[in-house]
Order: structure tokens, then C-alpha cells, then sequence
């Protein structure tokens, strides 16, 4: 029978309130719906069940509420690639899932909110010891020019001069915003050819992006440069990737070089090791790690959420996706609102 009565639970008086056969107050939480308007409020219930409760839902809109102001964060992506991917050479699915044409990586890139993506062609890095690194280049300036979202990395390949002349002509125009080199893609110690390379950016006081740590590219062996030519500065590729397992080597190298000019990227595989970028903002700063994320090789999304859940405070988060390399390539205007860049003469 339904009537006016107390709800046996939280007192609260209500025609729909239930009692048991036995005319006794049935306690709300063993009855849902009660018919009771305060008992059937979740929130309400969750606390008389779990006392804990309402501190646990406060921790989680705190939270949610971070992470909806990371995601709004409009992202810069320092560490990108367009083209084929050639690996195996023959069209199987190792190939054809990595690779992605200009107008794609920059699609895939604004759905998870970055509006820039600074890339290198992997024309100019591929095949491993057979690239065509003058090719890719020139064929970057154009693809680059005419895709909104990215920018351009001028590959070189330090046995070969062209390149060279070619940086110091890209470099000239506001597209082409550093410098890419990848020892191992071109199969050079960088030991041998690191003194004309870092020499070279430091005539044209640019930003280097290097693959990092494999034979020819230990993450230690650009703290010399880094020392030597302190207007360069040097983004350490791939923080967790080493080729002995060790986790910490860009981070190590950063902490390592005197002038503050060392830096890493977050674009590793890796970087999904629970804790491993918190540990390297706790080690070299959230100013020295810089938001990549290797695209179209890996998912960029994926990337981009690593840095939005990240245990990190809002401010370090931030830093990472966007000020960092605000400052770093002296983009002066509002990235989101930078027009695309003109076709170099």
C-alpha cells in the first residue's frame, strides 16, 4: 500500500516511500528505487553505502576536469613524418600501415587537437642506407607549403654537400623550422660527422631533431655539441629508447649538458611505460621535454592522450604539448592562427 510514510533510511517523508511486508522501514539501499526522491538520488546512496564515496567523486570531476583543460590545449608536435614507409620493400602491411601522405598526417593530427606537426619527409630517410635525402627535401618544401598544420624539418645527410646547401636555403623561409638528421636512417657515426653538423646549425643558430640512442646515435654523444655550440638546440628523439634497454639515456644526456640547450622528445614507443615521462619531468624539468609523437609510424592520438593522463600538474602539461616548443622554434604568433607558409622561392 502506498501512503504517506518515513523513509526508514534517511527519514525523508514521501507518499512513495516503501515499507516491508512487515510493516517495518526498509532500509533505501537494499530496495532501488525506493520510491523515495532523496534515497534514489545516486550521489545520495553512493554516501550512505560508501562513506567515501563523495570524496572519491570530488577526486574525479578534479581530475576530469585537468584533463578536459589538457585536451583543450592546442598541441605543437615536434617530431612527425609524411610519406611511404619502407622497411621490408614490398608493399605488405609493416609498410602500408605506417605510411601517410601530408594531407593525412595533418587530419589525423587535428583530430587530437594539434595544430602543428613539424615533419620530415621519410623520402629523405628511406630506405635505410639508400634514401635520397636531396629528393625528399625538395619534395617536402612543396607538400608542406600546401598542407595547413605542418611544418618542415630539412633533412641532412652529412656525406652529402647538397644537403647542406640545401638547409641553408629552407632554413631561410618561415616553413622550414630546423634541422632533421637520423644517423642510423643513413647509416654514419655520428661521432665522425657531429663536428660540421652541429658547426653548420650553430651558423644558422637552428633547432636539431636527432634520432636517438642506437650505434651511431648514443643520446651521450650530443652533450659535446650541445656544450660546444650552446645557440644550438638539440632535441633528443625517443625518450625510453635505448639500445640496450636503458630507459633513461636521453634523460641522463639532458641532465648532463651545461647551457640548458639539450631537450628530449616523448615520441618513443615507450613512452607508454607507466611512469617513464613523469619520472623525466621529475628528473630534467617539464622545460626540457618536448610533446612528439613519430606519427605516421605510431598512433597519433594515442601520443597525444599519454601527455593528457599523464600524472603530471596542468602547468607541466602544458609545457610539454605546446609552450616548450613555443619558445624553442620562436613561433612568435599563435600557432593555431599561423597561415600556411609560402612556397620557398
Amino acid at each position: 500500500m502506498i501512503r504517506n510514510s518515513r523513509c526508514g533510511c534517511c527519514r525523508h517523508t514521501s507518499r512513495s516511500a516503501r515499507k516491508s511486508s512487515s510493516g517495518s522501514r526498509r532500509p533505501c539501499e537494499k530496495s532501488f528505487p525506493t520510491g523515495c526522491p532523496r534515497c534514489d538520488d545516486p550521489g545520495v546512496s553512493a554516501n550512505r553505502i560508501d562513506p567515501g564515496a563523495k570524496e572519491r567523486r570530488l577526486l574525479i570531476a578534479v581530475r576530469l576536469s585537468a584533463l578536459m583543460e589538457s585536451e583543450s590545449t592546442p598541441a605543437i608536435d615536434v617530431h612527425g613524418h609524411y610519406g611511404e614507409y619502407i622497411r621490408v620493400g614490398d608493399g605488405s602491411l609493416r609498410d602500408r600501415l605506417p605510411s601517410a601522405d601530408a594531407a593525412e598526417v595533418a587530419r589525423r593530427a587535428l583530430q587530437a587537437n594539434i595544430v602543428v606537426t613539424i615533419v620530415s619527409p621519410l623520402q629523405a630517410l628511406l630506405p635505410r642506407f639508400g634514401a635520397d635525402a636531396v629528393s625528399g627535401n625538395r619534395q617536402a618544401a612543396a607538400d608542406v607549403a600546401g598542407t595547413p598544420g605542418l611544418r618542415q624539418y630539412v633533412v641532412i645527410d652529412p656525406r652529402v654537400e647538397e644537403t647542406y646547401r640545401q638547409a641553408a636555403e629552407m632554413l631561410a623561409q618561415p616553413q622550414c623550422v630546423g634541422i632533421k638528421i637520423h644517423p642510423e636512417e643513413h647509416g654514419y657515426p655520428v661521432v665522425e660527422f657531429g663536428d660540421a653538423i652541429f658547426r653548420f646549425a650553430a651558423d644558422q643558430k637552428a633547432v636539431v631533431l636527432t634520432h636517438t640512442s642506437e650505434a651511431n646515435s648514443r643520446a651521450h654523444e650530443f652533450v659535446r655539441w650541445a656544450d660546444e655550440f650552446p645557440e644550438v638546440r638539440i632535441i633528443l628523439a625517443h625518450i625510453g629508447h635505448g639500445l640496450d634497454g636503458d630507459l633513461a639515456e636521453q634523460v641522463r644526456a639532458v641532465e648532463r649538458s651545461r647551457h640548458g640547450n639539450l631537450y628530449a622528445d616523448t615520441s618513443s614507443a615507450r613512452s607508454i611505460t607507466p611512469g617513464l615521462i613523469e619520472w623525466a619531468v621529475s628528473e630534467i624539468g617539464a622545460e626540457h621535454v618536448l610533446f612528439g609523437t613519430d606519427t605516421p609510424l605510431y598512433h597519433t592520438a594515442m601520443q597525444r592522450a599519454r601527455i593528457d593522463h599523464a600524472d603530471l600538474s596542468d602547468r607541466e602539461k602544458t609545457m610539454i604539448l605546446r609552450e616548450n616548443a613555443v619558445r624553442l622554434f620562436g613561433f612568435e604568433e599563435d600557432p593555431a592562427t599561423l597561415p600556411a607558409a609560402a612556397t620557398p622561392a
